[in-house]
């Protein structure tokens, strides 16, 4: 068995991986939610769908092609479980600094916040 996917909620109650879902078309999403089925399903993810971005804290990227266009969640671990920080469509060849920086701030947020 894989790991179990949580979204990562705001200390005001907002959920970045739901509202970016949710600006999605029907079917970009159901692809985005079979990438996410994978990782909860099975052990080693295949690095097409799921990789580490190098030098970051703990940073991976769920990574979904939907026709030409290249859709992205970030995420990290806790425990058995990856926690959705955030979703954008890819526009180039580099992760954005700016993109990978959330993720960071709210990768430190929810880690504050268990205390």
């Amino acid at each position: 068995m894989g790991k179990s996917a949580t979204f990562y909620k705001s200390a005001d109650g907002k959920c970045p991986v739901q509202d970016f879902l949710n600006s999605l078309p029907g079917r970009v999403a159901q692809k985005i939610v079979w990438v996410l089925r994978l990782l909860e399903d099975i052990d080693v993810v295949p690095v097409s769908y799921f990789k580490k971005l190098r030098g970051t804290e703990d940073i991976w990227e769920c990574r979904i092609q939907f026709g030409s266009n290249a859709y992205r969640i970030l995420c990290f671990f806790l425990n058995n479980s990856v926690v959705l920080t955030h979703g954008f469509v890819k526009k180039s060849q580099k992760t954005p600094a700016r993109e990978i920086e959330r993720a960071e701030a709210y990768r430190r947020d929810f880690f504050k916040r268990r205390i």
